[in-house]
């Protein structure tokens, strides 16, 4: 046990002196995993009204691709971006590769299949009478679709879950498309790797618990959000 708590007493010194590094680390990954999840979430969520509301010849292969798409593995999207910025591939000349561009890039395509799979189920679960009772009341077009999004606001909130974690726990992609470099591309999920090989285990301990504070954190401020929309919906 003693390997333990000198990791947790080093990893406590490191986070409590503001050693620049480490926060270095984590201010890169909220900035590339925040920008992924924001991007997701406006591509994802009309796309998923979209095909959760409309009928369409090709609505079951759209779903297949969403639902697919979540389980895609990350180092599959990260060989994937790598090769379209690398010199050779098609975005060569602009020299994105190992930038947090690239990350960003990375993460949205891991990220809002997700989304989208996620608010389409939530959409369709949505009642269609009362679309109907929307219409005959004279709502039309896009009031029709922010009154089935606020009905689906349970599900929207699991989509927002959904996507940033899995973006902020992901390593395979950033690894390939950033390159872990210090100071740079160097995210939580890259450093604990590199700091556990290094056998740095107050390092890695010290950012794989602002991780995990992070993830519980999230998800917790959305857990009370879906419990004030099912009390909201009581009353």
């Amino acid at each position: 046990m003693g390997i333990y708590v000198d990791a947790l007493r080093e990893g406590w010194i490191l986070l409590s002196s503001g050693t620049l590094d480490v926060w270095a680390i984590i201010v890169t990954s909220l900035r590339v995993s925040g920008a992924a999840t924001m991007i997701a979430l406006l591509i994802g969520i009309p796309v998923g009204l979209f095909v959760g509301l409309k009928r369409f010849v090709g609505r079951g292969v759209a779903l297949l691709v969403f639902n697919s798409g979540m389980g895609m593995p990350p180092v599959f999207v990260g060989l994937i971006v790598a090769m379209a910025l690398s010199r050779r591939g098609p975005f060569g000349d602009l020299s994105l590769l190992y930038s947090q561009t690239a990350m960003v890039i990375a993460q949205v395509i891991i990220a809002t299949p997700i989304v989208m799979a996620i608010t389409a189920a939530a959409v369709s679960a949505v009642p269609r009478e009362l679309r109907l009772q929307a219409r005959s009341l004279g709502a039309q077009g896009w009031r029709v679709a922010l009154l089935t999004l606020r009905e689906a606001r349970m599900g929207l909130i699991a989509a927002v879950a959904g996507g940033f974690g899995s973006v902020i726990s992901e390593v395979g992609a950033v690894q390939m498309v950033g390159g872990n470099l210090q100071g740079e591309t160097r995210v939580m999920t890259t450093a604990i790797v590199q700091y556990t090989r290094m056998g740095r285990y107050g390092y890695a301990l010290s950012l794989a618990l602002v991780l995990m504070a992070m993830v519980v954190f999230v998800n917790v401020a959305l857990t009370r959000m879906q419990t004030s929309a099912q009390q909201w919906e009581r009353q």
